[in-house]
C-alpha cells in the first residue's frame, strides 16, 4: 500500500477547505431571496387505476434562495410545503391522500427540499438536485428547472422578483408511500411554479415553517380593472382516522 507524503496530505486538506470557503463566499455573495408563498404552486399528477392522471396541487410553500443567474452553482434553495394544503378538488380524496396510510401528514406535516449541487445547462436552465424529506424519508431528486425571469415587479413594493418552472419524476414507494398499489401509481409527476422577493433579511438554514411574511407585498391596494382582490382561505382543519376512505371519489 502506498502511503501518503504528510506534504501531499496537507496540500489536499487546504484545498479542500478552500473549495468549501469559496462555495460558502459565493453563497455569501448572492443575493438572497424570499419565497413568496401566493404565487408558488407544487401540482403533482399520478394515475388514478390507469383510467387517468389525478391532478393535485399544494400552495403555501415558505423558504429562501441564494442566487446570482451569473453563478448558478453557487445557488441554494431551501423550501418548506405544508402538506395539509394538497388539493385534490375533493375533500373525500383529500383527507385520504392526508391519512396514515399515504402521506401521513398528522405525523410528517411538512415536505423540504435542500439543494446540494447544481448544474447549470444553458444561461436560463439548470439541474437542480438536493434532498427530499417525505413522510419521514430522505432522498435526492433532482429538479429541470427553467429561469422565466428576474426583474423589478411591476406591482407596489416593485420588488426585485425571480419566477421559476420546474420538473421532476419521483418514486411514491421510494418514500414509504405504498399504499393501494392497485389504485395508485408509483410514478409521482411534479410540475412547480415558483416566484421570490429580493429579501435582505432572508436567512439561509432557517425555514420556518410558519412564516408567510410578504405574502401578498405584490398586491396592489386596488385591484386593476375593478377586479375584486382574491381572498386568500385556509382549508378545514385535517380529519384522519384508523380506516381511510379509498382514496378514489
Amino acid at each position: 500500500m502506498r502511503r501518503r507524503l504528510p506534504g501531499t496530505h496537507c496540500l489536499l486538506v487546504l484545498l479542500a477547505l478552500g473549495g468549501l470557503r469559496a462555495a460558502g463566499a459565493a453563497e455569501a455573495q448572492a443575493p438572497h431571496y424570499r419565497l413568496d408563498p401566493v404565487h408558488t404552486r407544487v401540482m403533482f399528477a399520478i394515475s388514478h387505476a390507469g383510467f387517468s392522471n389525478a391532478i393535485g396541487t399544494v400552495s403555501g410553500s415558505s423558504g429562501t434562495l441564494a442566487f446570482d443567474p451569473d453563478d448558478w452553482r453557487g445557488a441554494k434553495l431551501e423550501v418548506s410545503v405544508p402538506l395539509d394544503r394538497v388539493d385534490l378538488g375533493d375533500e373525500k380524496w383529500n383527507r385520504a391522500a392526508l391519512a396514515s396510510n399515504l402521506l401521513d401528514a398528522r405525523a410528517h406535516p411538512r415536505a423540504t427540499f435542500v439543494s446540494t449541487r447544481i448544474e447549470p445547462k444553458a444561461a436560463d436552465a439548470a439541474s437542480v438536485c438536493g434532498n427530499l424529506q417525505l413522510r419521514g424519508v430522505t432522498r435526492e431528486v433532482c429538479l429541470d428547472v427553467k429561469l422565466n425571469a428576474l426583474k423589478r415587479h411591476p406591482l407596489p413594493p416593485f420588488r426585485r422578483t425571480v419566477g421559476f418552472s420546474a420538473t421532476a419524476t419521483l418514486s411514491r414507494k421510494a418514500f414509504g408511500i405504498d399504499a393501494w398499489p392497485n389504485v395508485i401509481g408509483d410514478t409521482v409527476e411534479l410540475r412547480i411554479e415558483a416566484e421570490a422577493t429580493r429579501s435582505r433579511g432572508a436567512r439561509l438554514g432557517a425555514i420556518d415553517a410558519t412564516d408567510d411574511a410578504g405574502a401578498a407585498d405584490d398586491a396592489p391596494d386596488s385591484a386593476p380593472d375593478g377586479a375584486s382582490p382574491t381572498e386568500r382561505t385556509d382549508p378545514p382543519p385535517m380529519q384522519d382516522s384508523d380506516t381511510p376512505p379509498e382514496p378514489t371519489p
